[in-house]
């Protein structure tokens, strides 16, 4: 068994978190979702396998050969920073 404990002081920014995204901004989670989109496709589809996702800054979870999940569409509102 394994456990990840995160703690700390409070980030000194605004963030936005939204999905499994975090960013200062909404332009920034539009931009990962767009580069998590481009690196889990191939030809419009979504790939098969996750050992096949392109590089990038998502990486690859080694030994899960499971679809990768496609992050869903984005709300029709820009997203709020949260402090």
């Amino acid at each position: 068994m394994r456990l990840l404990l995160l703690g700390g002081p409070p980030f000194g920014e605004s963030i936005v978190m939204w999905w499994n995204f975090v960013g200062r901004g909404h332009e920034e989670i539009v931009a990962f979702r767009e580069e998590w989109q481009a690196q889990i496709t191939r030809d419009g589809a979504v790939l098969a396998d996750s050992q096949d996702v392109g590089a990038g800054r998502f990486g690859v979870v080694v030994g899960d050969h499971l679809p990768p999940i496609p992050a869903p569409a984005l709300p029709n509102a820009r997203l709020k920073e949260r402090r």
